[in-house]
């Protein structure tokens, strides 16, 4: 008659027990571990959303860059998207063109040195559009643009109450309606961003 070994018993208990407490340090060193590591750790074990969705602020971009698409200039196509920030709401979109009954076949689109022969003192630019197309009051509210704006719609969003601007590129800064607009919207107490991590393609076939 062979009896059991006590030790191996004992061994092979003590292993059972090393087993059932592994889950366990695996979560205490999840906790013990930074932020970033923590969101991954607790995700793959609970099966929760993924960390790499987009942020409000490069969505709202996305958006305005989506919308630039719709316009119909040949040179520079801006789009504008403004948003309820409290209830991340799109309230209106924009783009620059031209306006409503204007026939953008008979019209310039060209920078023609001769100003009624070129698309200038035509064309609605995407903030303004974007804010005539919101039709409620804007108090409060924030405009995404891809394109820092100028002088006059500059004008047009401290008038409309939007409190926060944020802008893809400012590449005409050195220019003087640029350089008065932000001398406006400082005196009006308007705050600007610069989102310039933002890149969206958009593919299509007629």
């Amino acid at each position: 008659m062979v009896l059991p070994n006590k030790n191996v018993e004992s061994s092979e208990q003590n292993e059972g027990l090393k087993e059932k407490k592994s889950p366990m340090a695996s979560k205490i060193a999840c906790s013990s571990s930074n932020q970033q590591s923590k969101g991954r750790c607790h995700s793959q074990m609970k099966g929760l959303k993924r960390q790499d969705y987009l942020p409000w602020n490069v969505y709202f971009m996305a958006m305005a860059q989506v919308s630039a698409q719709r316009s119909k200039d040949p040179n520079t196509q801006v789009g504008a998207v403004v948003v309820k920030p409290a209830q991340k709401i799109i309230v209106s979109t924009g783009y620059n063109g031209f306006p409503r009954g204007v026939n953008d076949d008979l019209f310039p689109w060209n920078r023609d040195e001769n100003w009624l022969d070129s698309k200038y003192p035509y064309v609605a630019h995407a903030e303004l559009n974007a804010i005539v197309a919101a039709r409620s009051d804007l108090t409060g509210c924030e405009i995404y643009v891809t394109l820092f704006p100028c002088n006059e719609c500059a004008k047009i969003i401290i008038q409309s109450g939007i409190a926060k601007l944020y802008y893809l590129e400012d590449k005409y800064a050195q220019e003087p309606n640029f350089i008065a607009s932000k001398k406006m919207l400082d005196a009006a107490g308007i705050k600007y961003e610069s989102l310039n991590n933002v890149e969206v393609a958009v593919k299509w076939e007629v």
